[in-house]
């Protein structure tokens, strides 16, 4: 008699060995294995006489008769386990099963059941009397856990709608993040600070819900800028457009636009809204469209301010000197220096398409962008490609001006622009009378020629293998400017 019991317990054990140990690794066969391990269980108890819809035999044994009890309660309890596992395998969708908040709660409704009939066929209590307490139970612990029942059903309302799922990026209730656990009580955020925030799921539910990844390719970038009513709107959202204008990593559809989003009377609030198809494109596109809405309100005499903060006292009252203090390459010139050279500057405007260099030549000026935007292109085997845009403040010539090499890129204006240039000769004056410039501008340059290589040819240094790439360009403008050694 002692022979099934033995049996049972062993198929127990070894199905809790192939759970603890994870074998087969593959899910879906350890789940198969498994349930081949109930129905040998299933067929030793329904033929031994063990049968778990009635009270276990060994009436004459207490220690037998409470074995064979435990056994069918392991029953009832591993069928409703292995029952949830099938039914989360087989029927919901993956990304239910990673949120496991579906099978959390339905292995515990399939659980309760299993314990209410092995009360009710194992110990043979009534089961009327066992649900009307289990169900004054179950009113009691309501009453005690409203909120936590109140996330769980919350979270069942998430899940089966989807507003958002495991990987997206999301703001819930005024915080930001990435998702990365939904379950029954909560969703995790991972935000940009490195921080994981917790929102409980029934905020969740009735909170205004964000989600950046969709639709998957398309999202937005805004800038808000406050600037004093006493600048006219049709300026400010002229000089906006050309900063959209010249981002280059924005999409085209959905057009980009600047808009007034509202006023007061200390100042204008302006909204500037561009598109990426990249998340990750999202903060370095916001960085420059916000530098670049800088420049272009700077260009057109606008500062950044409410009316109540006083305008800023300029160092430098004229224009073309504020122009060239604005560029790397002057930043060892004093103001006199500068002075003369804001004299010798050349006014130039570009209308929309008209060229302002070609490619494969020598400029023997100095570009400098005043106002509006300029695109660069360089030929490649599948046509003209862009490389930049240039706004207020960029310049372009610098390796022609001082050093005599092509620029190898086609510039023309994108947008109605006005550019200031400077010639060769008038920059030689200012090199032979402090050749210490001259040095500082070449270290520059060496230092920028990485950058600088999308926009000139590359120094050739294997041509002069025991000097430095400052070196070469140090001898390149003494020659240019017939400057003594």
């Amino acid at each position: 008699m002692d022979h099934p019991l033995l049996a049972g317990y062993a198929l127990v054990v070894f199905d809790v060995l192939l759970w603890r140990f994870r074998f087969p690794a593959d899910e879906t066969a350890r789940l198969f294995c498994r349930l081949l391990i109930f129905a040998l269980l299933s067929a030793l108890l329904f033929s031994t006489g063990l049968s778990p819809l009635s009270q276990a035999a060994f009436l004459q044994s207490p220690a037998l008769h409470v074995a064979g009890q435990i056994l069918e309660v392991i029953w009832w309890l591993n069928g409703a386990r292995l029952l949830s596992l099938a039914l989360d395998l087989l029927l919901l969708p993956k990304t239910w099963r990673k949120q496991r908040l579906f099978q959390d709660v339905f292995g515990a409704v399939v659980f309760l059941a299993a314990i209410v009939a092995a009360l009710a066929f194992v110990f043979e209590l009534p089961i009327r009397g066992v649900v009307a307490t289990s169900g004054a139970l179950a009113i009691v612990l309501g009453l005690a856990i409203q909120s936590t029942l109140s996330d769980v059903f919350a979270g069942i309302v998430i899940n089966t709608t989807e507003p958002y799922q495991i990987g997206d990026w999301v703001t819930i209730d005024g915080v930001e993040g990435k998702v990365l656990e939904m379950n029954w009580r909560a969703t995790h955020l991972l935000t940009g600070q490195g921080n994981v925030v917790i929102v409980p799921n029934a905020v969740a539910a009735k909170t205004k819900i964000t989600n950046n990844n969709r639709p998957a390719a398309l999202h937005g970038v805004t800038v808000l800028l406050e600037i004093s009513p006493q600048e006219r709107p049709g300026i400010v959202l002229a000089a906006l457009e050309n900063a959209l204008a010249g981002t280059r990593l924005i999409l085209e559809t959905p057009a980009p636009y600047a808009q007034v989003k509202k006023t007061g009377v200390d100042s204008v609030q302006y909204e500037v809204t561009a598109y990426v198809d990249d998340m990750s494109r999202k903060l370095s596109v916001s960085n420059q469209l916000y530098d670049l809405c800088y420049r272009h309100l700077a260009a057109a005499g606008i500062d950044l301010r409410p009316l109540s903060v006083p305008a800023p006292v300029r160092e430098i009252s004229d224009a073309k000197e504020r122009l060239l203090r604005r560029i790397d390459i002057f930043a060892a010139l004093n103001t006199e220096e500068i002075r003369k050279l804001a004299m010798r500057l050349k006014r130039q405007e570009l209308e929309v398409g008209q060229l302002l260099m070609n490619a494969d030549t020598v400029p023997d000026t100095l570009s400098i962008v005043d106002s509006g935007v300029l695109s660069v292109t360089t030929a490649e085997p599948t046509g003209q490609v862009e490389v930049a845009r240039l706004g207020p403040g960029d310049a372009v010539g610098e390796m022609g001006l001082l050093a005599g090499l092509p620029a190898q890129v086609r510039i023309a204006a994108l947008k109605r622009s006005v550019v200031y240039q400077l010639e060769k000769e008038d920059l030689t004056p200012i090199l032979k009378d402090n050749p210490e410039v001259a040095k500082r501008m070449c270290r520059l340059l060496s230092t920028r020629q990485e950058a600088l290589g999308k926009l000139s040819v590359e120094v050739p240094q294997s041509a002069v293998p025991d000097h430095s790439v400052f070196q070469w360009l140090l001898d390149k403008v003494r020659k240019l400017h017939s400057l003594a050694s």
